[in-house]
C-alpha cells in the first residue's frame, strides 16, 4: 500500500490545558502553560491512520509559529525568573567554562596551526607557533569578522608550504559555514570566499594554487576544484551526480583528501549517516585530467584509507565486525588483500600512519588502548595511558616525525601532547589551567545487564566519599547509536555537578561502537528498543544501588540522545526527577522529510516502508505521548539555528506534553534565537544555556516526586 496524507476536515478546538496550578522544584509555580490550537491531520500509513494535532507548527516562518515561540520562551522565562540557584550556577560555571582550550595542530613546514581560545574570549581563535620553541602568533580573530559573539571560526586545511589557511566561519551553531582562504606571509584574507554552504572538506591542491571542496545538498554531494583568485561560479565539478553508470543520491556525502605526498585526490563516498556502505576512488594528481580510479567498490562494508610509502591502507569492518587494517592493492578485491593488523576482540576506532609507524586506537571494555605496529604490520609497542582515560587517535602525517593526541577524563581536563614517532618521547603541547581539583574525585567503571541479558558497562564519577544512601542527586547522559563510541571526556557542566555534590553517570549503550560493529547493529533499525531498554536497565540499577532515586535522578540527552530522553519520558516516567532534551529527534514517522533527516534512514530506517513504520511508531516519542500521565519535569532545548535536526520535533512534543501530563510538573520550551546544533556559540551564551539546564535539572529533583 502507498503512504499518503490527507487534511482532516476543518479546524480543530484549542485543546484545553488542565487549569492547574504548575509545581516546580524549590517552591516555583507557574500559571497552567500557553493554551495551543489542536489542528489535527491524519496521516494514512499503509492502512493505519496517524493524527498529528500539531502539524501546523512544522512551518517555523508562520506568524502562529512565531507567536507560539514567543509564548513558550516568556513562560519559561518565569521559570527561570524564580530559580534561585540560577545566578549561582552562572557564577560557578564562568571559570570552568572560561579555561583556555587548544585544538590539536596541524603541523606544516616546521610551523604549528591550531586554534586556541583565552580566557574573556567569547571565541577561539586560529594560531601559528613558528617552531617548538616559538610564540604563539594569532592570525584570524572571529571578532575582528563579527560583531556577532556567536560567529565563529575553525581550521579546515593549511597548504603544503605552510603559507595558505583555509579557514571556515560558522554564525550561531549552524551547520553550514562560509570558506576563506588567509595568506600567512601577507596577513591578508584573499577575496575567494565558498559561499555558505555544508562543506564537509576542504583540501588545498599540491601546489596551493587553489582548494578542493565537497559540498552536500537535498540532491547530495559534489565535489569541485576552485582556482584561487577566480570566480566560485566558474569552479570545476570532478566528482558528482553518478559514477561508472551508478546514481550518486541525496544520502551519498563525500569527504575528500590529499595524500600526504601529494600525489593523489581520495574521495570517500559514505551511503547515508551512519555509512552502511564506504567506497573509495582516487585520482592520480601527476597526470592531467586523469580519471578517478577504484579503491574499493560496491561491498556493504565501511573503509578508510591511508596512502604511505607508495602503499594503500585501509581500515574495514569488511568481514571482521571489530576491524583490521589491510594493505590494499587497487586492482583486486579486499579478499586478496594482505593483512597487517589483525581483528582482535577489541574494536579498533581509528588509525593513523606517523612516518614509518602505524598506531591503532582500540577500546578495550570502552578504555582507550593505543598500539603501535610497523608497516609489515608487526607489534612495535604502544602509547600508554594511566587510568580511566579518553585518547584520541594520534594525528599527524605520514611525511612527518611527530603525531599528536590528547587524553582526558570526566574528571581530568584535557592535555595535548606531541609524540615523537621515532622515540616515542612525548611532551605537552599544551595543558589548560582549569578550577577543578581532580584529586577530589573518582571515576569507576560498571557493568549491569540489560533486560535481555547483555552485560552493558557504565561509567560513574562523583567527589571521592560521597555515600551510597539514595539522597544524592544524580545526573546521567548517553547516546547509543550511529556507531559513536561514548568514552570519558571533559564536559564543564557534568564538573559543575560533581563539585555541588552529585553522581554523574554515563552507560555505554548497545548502537554505539564500542564493542564493534554488531554492538552498532543491536541498535539499529527494529532494534532501535534494545538502546532504551539498556538506558532503563542503568537506572534501574542505579536506584537499587543507592547512588540516588527517582526524585533525585536527572537525565540529559541532545541530538539521537535527545530521542532517548523522549523514549525515557514516554517509556517510562516514573524513573526520572527531570529531564533536558536537547535538539532531539521525536516524530520518527517525519523525520526523514526535513534538514538532514534523509541521511539517518540508514541508522532508523523510515515510515514510507511497511515494516519499517510499524517499529518506529512503537517507539516514536511524539505518538507515544498518553494523555493524562503523570510526566516528569522536562526542558526542551532548541534554537532557529540547528539545520541539522529541525526544531520542529521540540515545538511539536512540547505543545503534546503540556496537553498530556497530569502531574502538575514544569514541561518549557527553550528556544534559542542564537543557538543550533553545532558548537560555535559564543562562551557567554554557552554559559547561560548551560546554567539553564543545570538550574532546571538541579532544581527539579530537590526531593519532589515526579510521579504523583
Amino acid at each position: 500500500m502507498r503512504l499518503f496524507s490527507s487534511l482532516a476536515l476543518g479546524l480543530s478546538l484549542v485543546l484545553p490545558v488542565a487549569a492547574q496550578t504548575i509545581h516546580g522544584g524549590d517552591g516555583i509555580t507557574l500559571p497552567p502553560p500557553p493554551s495551543v490550537l489542536a489542528s489535527p491531520v491524519y496521516d494514512n500509513y499503509f492502512g493505519t491512520k496517524i493524527p498529528d494535532s500539531y502539524r501546523w507548527l512544522e512551518d517555523a516562518r508562520s506568524d502562529e509559529t512565531r507567536a507560539y515561540i514567543d509564548q513558550q520562551n516568556a513562560y519559561t522565562a518565569r521559570y527561570f525568573q524564580q530559580a534561585r540557584i540560577h545566578p549561582h550556577v552562572v557564577e560557578a560555571l564562568d571559570p570552568l567554562e572560561r579555561a583556555p582550550r587548544w585544538t590539536l595542530p596541524i603541523q606544516r613546514a616546521g610551523n604549528y596551526y591550531f586554534t586556541k581560545r583565552l580566557p574573556g574570549e567569547n571565541q577561539a581563535s586560529i594560531y601559528i607557533r613558528r617552531g617548538w620553541a616559538g610564540k604563539d602568533e594569532r592570525l584570524i580573530d572571529p571578532a575582528v569578522l563579527s560583531r556577532d559573539a556567536n560567529t565563529s571560526v575553525d581550521l579546515a586545511d593549511v597548504s603544503r608550504d605552510g603559507q595558505l589557511i583555509a579557514y571556515r566561519v560558522r554564525s550561531g551553531g549552524a551547520d553550514e559555514t562560509t570558506v576563506r582562504v588567509f595568506n600567512v606571509k601577507t596577513g591578508k584574507t584573499l577575496e575567494d570566499t565558498l559561499p555558505a554552504g555544508l562543506h564537509w572538506s576542504v583540501n588545498f591542491t599540491p601546489d596551493g594554487s587553489g582548494v578542493f571542496y565537497t559540498t552536500t545538498n537535498s540532491q547530495g554531494s559534489l565535489l569541485f576544484e576552485h582556482v584561487l583568485g577566480t570566480r566560485v561560479t566558474r569552479d570545476e565539478l570532478l566528482f558528482g551526480r553518478e559514477f561508472r553508470g551508478e546514481p550518486l543520491g541525496p544520502i551519498d556525502l563525500f569527504m575528500s583528501q590529499v595524500t600526504d605526498d601529494g600525489r593523489y585526490l581520495v574521495v570517500n563516498i559514505e551511503r547515508g549517516v551512519p555509512a552502511r556502505r564506504v567506497d573509495i576512488v582516487f585520482r592520480d594528481l601527476t597526470k592531467k585530467d586523469a580519471p578517478f580510479d577504484v579503491l574499493v567498490w560496491s561491498l556493504d562494508s565501511r573503509f578508510s584509507a591511508i596512502y604511505a610509502k607508495g602503499a594503500w591502507y585501509v581500515k574495514t569492518d569488511y568481514q571482521a565486525p571489530m576491524g583490521r587494517i589491510l594493505k590494499a592493492d587497487p586492482g583486486v578485491l579486499p579478499d586478496a588483500w594482505t593483512t597487517i593488523v589483525p581483528e582482535a576482540p577489541e574494536a579498533i576506532e581509528s588509525f593513523s600512519i606517523v612516518d614509518d609507524k602505524v598506531y591503532v586506537t582500540r577500546l578495550k571494555n570502552v578504555v582507550t588502548e593505543t598500539s603501535i605496529y610497523t608497516l609489515a604490520g608487526k607489534p612495535a609497542g604502544s602509547v600508554p595511558h594511566e587510568g580511566i582515560v579518553s585518547s584520541s587517535g594520534i594525528y599527524g602525517r605520514t611525511t612527518d616525525r611527530y603525531g599528536f593526541f590528547s587524553v582526558q577524563s570526566f574528571i581530568q581536563p584535557p592535555t595535548l601532547y606531541r609524540l615523537d614517532a621515532t622515540t616515542g618521547k612525548r611532551e605537552i603541547f599544551a595543558q589548560p589551567t582549569v578550577p577543578f581539583d581532580t584529586s577530589q574525585y573518582e571515576l569507576k567503571q560498571v557493568y549491569y545487564t540489560s533486560n535481555d541479558g547483555t552485560r552493558v558497562p557504565m561509567f560513574i564519577a562523583g567527589k571521592k566519599g560521597l555515600p551510597q544512601n539514595g539522597t544524592a542527586r544524580l545526573l546521567m547522559t548517553g547516546y547509543g547509536g550511529f556507531n559513536v563510541s561514548m568514552t570519558p571526556t571533559w564536559n564543564p557542566a557534568y564538573a559543575w555537578w560533581m563539585e555541588q555534590g552529585g553522581w554523574f553517570a554515563m552507560p555505554n549503550l548497545r548502537g554505539g561502537g564500542e564493542y564493534g560493529e554488531h554492538w552498532h547493529q543491536q541498535g539499529m533499525f527494529e532494534k532501535k528498543q534494545n538502546v532504551f531498554d539498556d538506558w532503563f536497565a542503568a537506572a534501574k540499577y542505579l536506584i537499587a544501588q543507592k547512588y540516588t532515586s527517582p526524585a533525585h535522578f536527572a537525565i540529559t540527552g541532545r541530538s539521537n540522545g535527545g530521542l532517548l530522553m523522549g523514549a525515557a519520558m514516554t517509556q517510562h516516567p516514573e524513573l526520572f526527577g527531570a529531564i533536558f532534551c536537547g535538539y532531539p529527534l521525536l516524530d520518527m514517522l517525519r523525520y526523514q522529510h526535513f534538514e538532514q533527516g534523509v541521511h539517518w534512514t540508514t541508522e532508523y530506517g523510515a515510515s514510507d516502508d511497511e515494516k519499517q513504520f510499524f517499529y518506529l511508531l512503537k517507539y516514536s516519542p511524539y505518538q507515544n505521548v498518553k494523555k493524562g500521565t503523570a510526566y516528569p519535569s522536562v526542558l526542551f532545548f532548541t534554537g532557529s539555528s540547528d539545520t541539522r535536526v529541525d526544531p520542529l520535533h521540540a515545538r511539536k512534543m512540547v505543545a503534546e506534553m503540556q496537553a498530556a501530563s497530569s502531574s502538575g510538573r514544569p514541561i518549557l520550551l527553550h528556544y534559542s534565537l542564537a543557538g543550533g546544533h553545532s558548537a560555535g556559540v559564543s562562551v557567554d551564551q554557552k554559559i547561560q544555556d548551560d546554567a539553564d539546564e543545570l538550574t532546571f535539572l538541579w532544581t527539579e529533583t530537590g526531593g519532589t516526586s515526579a510521579a504523583k
